[in-house]
Formats: structure tokens, C-alpha cells, sequence
């Protein structure tokens, strides 16, 4: 115990070290992305009466992962990259949720014929 205390002018060093938070806030800023894509589809879901229950939850984790970007630093280029690319992705994802689906018959491909 007691070299582990005479060991504190060691320790301080790495306590001063600033921790890398960038990397964290482009994870963050690609979750958001993420999210805000299924909120797009969730959006034209409510439109055409499904449950909205889904919609909250994907809203809320988007408001939070933008939120979390904001926290420290402000509004900066990685926040403001990070909600342009959200944005982008929020309609992409309610485009591709209200195009038409085709079905493709795979049953000649499976099972010969």
C-alpha cells in the first residue's frame, strides 16, 4: 500500500492527459445517423397508420445522440457534419420506406425449373 502512494507523482501524469473525445462524438455522430435513417421510415410508417410506438423510441435515441455531440464542445464541425449527414440520412430513409417494394420470385433459382 505504501508504494502504491509513494507512486502518486506518476499517477498525476496520466490523470492530466486530455482524453481523446472526437473519437467518441464520430461514433456518436454515426449512431445518430443511424437512428435518424429508421425515424425516416418510422415517419412514413405513423403516416400510413402503424404504430407509433417506434417512432418515439427512434426519435428519442436520435434527440440523444445529438444531444450527447452538443454536450461538451458546442456546436463545431463535427457536430454540424454529424447533423447535416443525420438530415441526409432522415430522408433517404423515409424515401426508401415509401417506394415501392418489388418481390422477387426466386422459386426458379431454388428449386430449378
Amino acid at each position: 500500500m505504501a508504494e502504491a502512494l509513494a507512486n502518486g507523482g506518476g499517477l498525476r501524469k496520466i490523470e492530466s492527459m486530455p482524453i481523446p473525445l472526437d473519437v467518441l462524438r464520430i461514433v456518436l455522430g454515426l449512431l445518430c445517423l443511424f437512428f435518424a435513417h429508421f425515424l425516416g421510415h418510422s415517419i412514413v410508417r405513423v403516416q400510413r397508420g402503424q404504430s407509433t410506438r417506434s417512432l418515439y423510441g427512434w426519435l428519442i435515441r436520435t434527440i440523444i445522440a445529438g444531444a450527447v455531440i452538443l454536450f461538451r464542445r458546442g456546436l463545431d464541425g463535427i457536430s454540424i457534419a454529424a447533423f447535416t449527414l443525420a438530415a441526409v440520412s432522415l430522408v433517404i430513409g423515409a424515401w426508401d420506406e415509401q417506394r415501392p417494394k418489388r418481390q422477387e420470385d426466386l422459386t426458379k433459382e431454388i428449386f430449378g425449373g
